[in-house]
């Protein structure tokens, strides 16, 4: 087959333990999944049904444990902000799964970043308009290596957390998910068929803000290890 452009390689993140890289196809995220940053982003945290956006497959940039990412401050923002996740990974496809069997099609979990051109985002959610050029730019998807749920299990609690220059910002704990994983794979996988490669970014708990060049960040879930980016 001819190509008119030879095709982008795809994004490989580590997995833990192994050789293998893990090939990302998409990158699903799930708006104001703890009710504690729901509240204070302005929203009621009542649970109602999830919602979701997406990053370009190449928004990710893998993380191995032991270096240090430099992230560069993105243009056309004066407002950049963190968001700790855990991210779920899709193992086995499927469309309308149902939430006793969604934990089947997870492959693995990660520590990941959200990161956000937060005054973009806002002026977009004020005007009506999408998020994408707050949320799905370059590089704004930090990621470090997945563990295969066969090892780690399962996370219906763990802690969360997220430290800028040495400075707890973000602390929480994966049971506050408003929707867990399964309920948010199952629902995802109604209005997408999820394949092999699908990344799910979870939500973030409260105390996201602002960060600028220089600054240090370290982020990471119970079991999964840290991540730590440099803003440059």
């Amino acid at each position: 087959m001819e190509f008119v452009f030879q095709p982008q390689a795809p994004i490989a993140v580590p997995v833990a333990g192994s050789q293998a890289r893990y090939a990302v196809r998409r990158v699903y995220c799930v708006g104001r999944n703890y009710a504690a940053h729901a509240r204070e982003m302005g929203f009621d945290p009542d649970r109602e049904p999830p919602f979701f956006f997406c990053k370009p497959a190449d928004a990710v940039v893998p993380v191995n444990y032991g270096e240090t990412l430099e992230l560069a401050y993105p243009g056309q923002t004066q407002n950049y902000h963190y968001e700790a996740e855990l991210v779920a990974v899709i193992g086995k496809g499927g469309s309308d799964i149902a939430v006793a069997d969604a934990l089947e099609h997870v492959w693995g979990y990660a520590v990941g970043l959200d990161m956000t051109r937060r005054d973009l985002q806002m002026k977009m959610r004020e005007m009506g308009r999408p998020w994408e050029i707050g949320k799905a730019f370059d590089r704004s998807a930090p990621l470090g290596p997945i563990h295969r749920a066969s090892e780690v299990g399962h996370f219906e609690r763990g802690g969360l957390w997220l430290t800028v220059n040495g400075e707890t910002k973000q602390r929480s704990d994966v049971s506050h998910l408003i929707w867990s994983v399964a309920e948010t794979v199952a629902d995802l996988s109604k209005f997408f068929r999820l394949e092999p490669g699908d990344v799910i970014y979870t939500g973030t708990p409260e105390g996201v803000g602002a960060v600028k060049a220089g600054d240090a960040l370290t982020v990471g879930v119970e079991g999964l290890g840290e991540l730590d980016v440099r803003v440059v």
